[in-house]
């Protein structure tokens, strides 16, 4: 027992001592918990960051003061306590639930102290960290909102700083109004280049408002007064931006509109009454104070376009647009601009896509340009407020006629192309550049607006019509056939076509042309006018010989009383060479022998034909639509026998191919020899088949001759049965009537003897060709000694041929009966027997040499084309119907199946309008 109580003795000692420290652990543990807790309440009741450097230093500086009372070595302390207190108590048995009035035993009281002690260490260690962390982070989102703060700071001062000297800058502006007009353009850089001066105030607007915008993130607002700043910032540069896009808008528009690009300076192209006054789109326009009137077009424009007026004597419609346009061409002093000139100002405006639309003041400030580099280059004094405000005047009435102020780059383009100085072809490529893609090729749509460009020059002068109109479709169909299969063209392929003098565009060479022989002057007398020199252009006659036509007698249709001057013609715009003399001499040489039949079944035109627009679809080739086209040739260029330029050909001669080469005439009649050799064959072959058309003609007229015959006996029958019953129904009335009807039958009868009579005459002329012709061909060759006397036994015929038409025009009168077909094959008879000797030297046949087929004329060497006029329209004036008398000769088409020879039917139509006709 004893033992036993003192046992217990030392067990209450022990469990007081034990209390005694788990109740000291225990108080520090839940102060150190009621700490923790409170300053974590503290910590959370602190206001926001502040929104100025001084207030967030503040807030830092308050912040610290609780942080570093913070106990962390007695916290660490007391934990450490609590934690061996655990290692020498643990407690591993659950905690139970004892019923009630039942006391704890020692053990279970000390297991349950551990566990407290354990929970309030646990407590006391999360408050710590927490707190701890906390204190952190806010020190840390203190430091980086001070540095941001003094950051936004620091860039406000420097972009006050930076806006009050642009603000000192832009107040010491003066008044555009107060501006010299020369001196528009160097303020318009300035104000460029203080722009881009601004761009880093620009950057440091943008960084301060980022800043500002971060600290928002970050859940501190600027203060009101950083605030305020900063906004007053931003409508300060604000304001400044737009004073400085005022200032610069203000300085364009007035170089726009008093500068040298500008239409100020064209006030000065009029003279009082008239005063140049602008419409809301830019368009100038014209007033006249004295009539109180006002016009779209300038004054000298209309001087101009009522001086064309005199040009339209000219019959060949091409010729007569070209030199229209060469007149508008001088006016405007394009015949002084370089193509290489016009390429540098379109590449200086920035003129490369064709499509884009242009306003009339860039068209002003590219022309004005164009104009000052012409000045500078060419050295001579342009008046340029007149010539830049003509050649707007003259563009806006080709490409825009509504007066809209709009044009495309490529009517701009084309318009001044078509005019300025420069080879032909030269410009052929540029303009095909302007349409055509990355590779080098332009479809069908690129190709359609570029010609759709060019017809509007001569649509503007009214004669659009003779040149196909203004649809471009057929000329597009054309151009493509040289590409056969595929969608696009190339540039040779477009140079090839051009070179043909396409019917759309045949009015540029022309022009080409007419400049040319502006300088030429040629050592010839005027077979109309007697002028000499003949100035500008030369018309020489292939079919007579020593007959020359100045371009005024010519193209305006003159001739001299009781003479004709037959086709074909010659055209030149330089003076002549003794080549080319030489090559007509030998070609009139040998049209002296070609009748019109000939030239039917033979036509060139001067310019490749189109189809219209009916036409386009079918299939037909070019070289069949030619064959379905009238024939273009006459006998005169008298204006009094229903002639039409359309029947002319004309042949113009290129100086830069007919060079005249070492061997001179020698060559030039070697070269023609052969071609002269085929000419005979064709010929001949042509004068067999009129002669097989004449028999069949002829037996067909016996026919119609032998039953005409017996009509007056019927018809006396008919007259002495009525006088011998004047009783029957309308007796007088019917003799008058059967009578009338033996008169036509005896006038019938007369006209086919007559026309027979004709036949037989003819057959015996063609006979006695074929026959001259057959002995030519089948002479044995000679030696080649008769080829190096060619030149001189080719001037002789010269004089007979002269004399020769001396008397063919007294004749006229004796020969008219017999028509005109006949006066030629008389001619030919009378040709043939003066030159049949010269033509055995000049043309040597070969034994048993003979043709058989009909072959086209070959082409001279220098030719480039041909040129002839056209119909006033589409259908042409039906020409004189044929008199009785050779009306044999005339009508076989229409009775018979051979069509060989030539007919002349009462009504024809062209199925294309050539490029000659009047406008």
């Amino acid at each position: 027992f004893l033992l036993c109580q003192g046992c217990n003795k030392e067990s209450m000692v022990r469990l007081e001592a034990f209390s005694d420290n788990s109740g000291k652990l225990q108080l520090s543990l839940q102060e150190i918990v009621e700490w923790l807790t409170s300053k974590d309440e503290e910590l959370s009741q602190q206001l926001p960051i502040g929104g100025d450097v001084s207030a967030v230093q503040h807030q830092a500086e308050f912040h610290q003061v609780p942080y570093s009372d913070l106990p962390g070595p007695f916290i660490y302390s007391v934990l450490e306590s609590a934690q061996a207190f655990l290692a020498q108590h643990p407690f591993q048995e659950p905690e139970e639930s004892l019923p009630d009035g039942k006391e704890l035993s020692p053990r279970r009281r000390v297991l349950n102290v551990s566990r407290s002690v354990w929970k309030q260490a646990s407590v006391t260690s999360d408050l710590w960290e927490k707190l701890t962390a906390r204190c952190v982070d806010r020190h840390r989102h203190m430091e980086r909102t001070l540095e941001r703060l003094l950051q936004t700071q620091a860039a406000m001062e420097e972009l006050d700083v930076a806006l009050e000297q642009a603000e000192g800058v832009r107040d010491a502006w003066e008044p555009v109004g107060d501006l010299f007009i020369d001196a528009l353009q160097d303020h318009i850089d300035a104000t460029k280049l203080f722009k881009e001066e601004l761009s880093q105030v620009k950057e440091g607007m943008k960084h301060v408002n980022d800043l500002a915008h971060q600290l928002a993130i970050s859940d501190v607002h600027l203060s009101v007064d950083n605030a305020r700043a900063l906004e007053h910032l931003n409508s300060r540069w604000k304001l400044l931006q737009g004073s400085i896009e005022e200032r610069l808008k203000q300085l364009q528009d007035a170089h726009r509109d008093f500068g040298p690009g500008s239409q100020h300076f064209l006030c000065s192209s009029v003279q009082v009454p008239w005063e140049r006054a602008i419409s809301p789109n830019k368009v100038p326009y014209y007033i006249n104070h004295q009539a109180q009137t006002t016009c779209w077009d300038h004054p000298k424009m209309t001087e101009l376009y009522q001086a064309l007026a005199d040009l339209n004597n000219i019959k060949f419609s091409a010729y007569r647009t070209a030199m229209k346009l060469r007149r508008v061409q001088k006016a405007l002093r394009l015949d002084l601009v370089a193509l290489g000139s016009l390429a540098e100002v379109f590449r200086e405006q920035d003129l490369q896509q064709g499509e884009h639309v242009m306003d009339v003041v860039e068209v002003i400030h590219s022309l004005t340009a164009l104009y000052e580099r012409l000045e500078e280059e060419r050295a001579v004094a342009v008046n340029i407020p007149l010539c830049v405000d003509m050649c707007l005047n003259w563009l806006l009435n080709v490409y825009d006629s509504g007066r809209n102020g709009k044009m495309r780059v490529l009517s701009f383009k084309a318009g001044l192309v078509s005019l300025c100085k420069a080879d032909v072809k030269e410009k052929y490529k540029y303009l095909f550049r302007q349409v055509c893609g990355p590779g080098g090729q332009t479809d069908q749509r690129h190709l359609s607006l570029l010609l759709h460009e060019a017809i509007q020059v001569p649509r503007q002068l009214g004669e659009v019509a003779a040149f196909g109109g203004s649809n471009v479709e057929p000329s597009v169909q054309s151009c493509l056939r040289m590409a056969p299969g595929k969608p696009a063209i190339e540039v040779s392929h477009f140079l090839e076509w051009m070179s043909l003098e396409p019917q759309s565009m045949v009015w540029l060479p022309v022009l080409h042309r007419v400049a040319a022989a502006e300088s030429a002057k040629h050592q010839a007398k005027c077979y109309v006018c007697k002028q000499c020199p003949i100035k500008g252009f030369r018309y020489r006659s292939l079919k007579q010989f020593n007959v020359d036509i100045c371009q005024t007698c010519f193209l305006t249709g003159r001739t001299s009383k009781g003479n004709k001057l037959h086709y074909p013609i010659m055209e030149y715009y330089t003076p002549t060479t003794s080549g080319e003399k030489m090559r007509d001499f030998a070609k009139t040489l040998k049209n002296k022998f070609r009748s019109k039949q000939y030239f039917s079944k033979h036509p060139q035109r001067g310019y490749l034909p189109v189809q219209s627009v009916l036409e386009a679809e079918s299939a037909e080739t070019l070289a069949e639509m030619e064959n379905q086209t009238c024939s273009f040739f006459t006998d005169s260029l008298s204006p009094d026998e229903s002639l039409d330029e359309d029947q002319y050909i004309l042949r113009h001669s290129s100086p830069a191919l007919e060079q005249d080469s070492p061997c001179g005439q020698h060559l030039l009649l070697v070269h023609l020899e052969h071609q002269d050799r085929e000419q005979l064959q064709c010929t001949l072959a042509r004068l067999e088949n009129e002669n097989r058309v004449l028999q069949s003609e002829y037996r067909r007229l016996q026919w119609r001759h032998e039953e005409a015959a017996s009509v007056p006996m019927l018809t006396e029958a008919g007259e002495g049965a009525s006088l011998c019953s004047p009783t029957a129904d309308g007796g007088p009335q019917e003799d008058e009537e059967l009578l009338a009807e033996a008169r036509v039958l005896r006038q019938h009868k007369t006209r086919l003897e007559t026309r027979m009579q004709i036949l037989e005459d003819h057959n015996k002329q063609l006979d006695s060709q074929l026959r001259r012709l057959r002995e030519l061909l089948l002479q044995p060759k000679e030696d080649s000694e008769a080829n190096g006397s060619e030149p001189s036994t080719l001037s002789s015929p010269v004089s007979r041929g002269d004399r020769h038409g001396e008397g063919a025009s007294r004749e006229t009168t004796d020969t008219e009966a017999a028509g005109e077909d006949f006066e030629q094959e008389q001619d030919t008879v009378l040709q043939l027997q003066e030159v049949i000797e010269q033509l055995r030297n000049v043309f040597p046949s070969e034994p048993g040499w003979c043709g058989a087929s009909i072959c086209t004329e070959p082409a001279l060497t220098g030719s480039t084309g041909l040129f002839r006029g056209t119909a006033q329209s589409s259908a042409t004036p039906p020409p004189p119907p044929p008199k009785d008398t050779h009306a044999c000769t005339r009508t076989q088409a229409h009775t018979h199946a051979h069509t060989s020879t030539r007919t002349r039917p009462h009504t024809h139509t062209h199925r294309d309008t050539p490029p000659g006709s009047k406008g």
